[in-house]
């Protein structure tokens, strides 16, 4: 083994050791104003740089065109014709203000800018009713160092809280290399009469696909209704915390995100540092070098899950669509009970469920492929369910 590759397993084996600490959780109603990332620069240099890197991921995939079927299986709400993929986070504050769905409140800046997070840890509960406009006055910059540091350079510190509050008990088991990026790379609902972000379950045992969905049944929520088959519909949101941690995760008790999505630079001093540069690891020499341990061809390795989770989750699609269309008809038809319109219903919502888990998880299945296949198991068979329903 080459002596550098030995020095850079050395730097990621001490960054993981670092990342596997609990991370603290801010201080809410303290007055706090966000210290904008350009006041670090002088005092970590490399770090911002890093950041700044960020700005080269500009392109942005319009996954309507890209994914024609959801526009089905979303009627009823707006991401079925404007659903624009996600830039890096140095673009979240022009993404969300250029998207075609409009925004009414401030709750939908929760994971676009540390100055509404600030506010809701000042401002309490009511932060997430303000206009949106409004608190687009307010706003300086995307993403940045508050939002996993809270103005405290030393460690992680959680400025999200309703992850902590989902996690209750937990918190303090997963490590801050997880929960910095959990604040947002999670499933999440805005409540009902608050509008708040909130997360689906109460602890990491009921933190899985089926109980999430449990628990929205037993609050009988959804977010939207499909006009024509009267679908009450639940729409995911990229719930890479969720997957990467669910049952059959292989990397989850030894590395964290942190570790294969930033992992340790080192600069021309010699001198290592966080890379702050928010990447896949398959475009991050320095962690391919430390994957090859385990993995002699990694980004084969990573195209075979991904191609196999693509190609499963195009075909269970299609087949929501025509079930879509199908119950439409039958609506449509008046040869159908409500009961029996119902009971289509109760699978192409729960079905869509577990297709929506895999279609929005930003992985493709590298993430965890056997929750991957598992979801489109379960999917697939809830729509085969619910076609054989139909009359003949």
């Amino acid at each position: 083994m080459k002596k550098p590759l030995i020095i850079l397993i050395v730097i990621m084996l001490l960054c993981a050791a670092a990342c596997a600490e609990p991370a603290k959780v801010v201080q809410t109603g303290t007055g706090v104003s966000v210290v904008p990332a350009t006041q670090w620069a002088e005092l970590y240099p490399d770090i911002y740089a890093s950041y700044l890197k960020n700005a080269e991921n500009s392109e942005v995939i319009d996954h309507v065109e890209e994914y024609p079927m959801i526009a089905t299986i979303y009627e009823g709400m707006a991401f079925n014709a404007y659903y624009g993929s996600a830039r890096g986070h140095y673009y979240t504050i022009e993404d969300v203000t250029a998207t075609g769905r409009p925004h009414a409140l401030a709750n939908c800046f929760t994971c676009k800018t540390p100055d509404f997070t600030a506010a809701v840890n000042n401002e309490g509960v009511s932060a997430y009713t303000i206009p949106f406009e409004d608190m687009l006055a307010r706003v300086n910059e995307s993403i940045s160092c508050y939002n996993c540091h809270a103005n405290d350079s030393q460690g992680v510190t959680v400025t999200h809280t309703y992850l902590s509050d989902a996690l209750g008990a937990d918190f303090d088991s997963v490590p801050g290399g997880l929960t910095a990026c959990a604040q947002c790379h999670v499933e999440y609902y805005f409540d009902p009469d608050t509008k708040a972000t909130t997360l689906p379950y109460t602890s990491l045992s009921v933190m899985n696909p089926d109980d999430m969905y449990a628990y929205f049944e037993e609050m009988n929520f959804s977010d939207y209704t499909n006009p024509r088959t009267g679908v009450k519909q639940l729409k995911v949101q990229h719930p890479e915390f969720e997957t990467y941690l669910g049952e059959g995760g292989v990397h989850a008790g030894t590395f964290t995100c942190a570790d294969c999505h930033m992992g340790t630079s080192v600069n021309d001093a010699g001198e290592s540092y966080v890379n702050h540069y928010w990447t896949s690891p398959l475009d991050n020499e320095e962690i391919q070098q430390t994957c090859s341990a385990c993995h002699t061809d990694l980004e084969g390795f990573v195209k075979g899950i991904q191609e196999h989770a693509e190609e499963r989750t195009i075909s269970i699609g299609n087949k929501l669509v025509t079930l879509t269309n199908q119950l439409a008809d039958a609506v449509s038809s008046g040869n159908y009970t409500e009961d029996e319109l119902e009971a289509i219903r109760a699978l192409n919502r729960k079905g869509q469920w577990y297709w929506d888990f895999v279609f929005v998880e930003n992985s493709e299945g590298a993430h965890n492929s056997k929750l991957t296949d598992s979801c489109l198991d379960k999917a697939e068979a809830l729509i085969d369910e619910a076609l054989a329903l139909f009359k003949v």
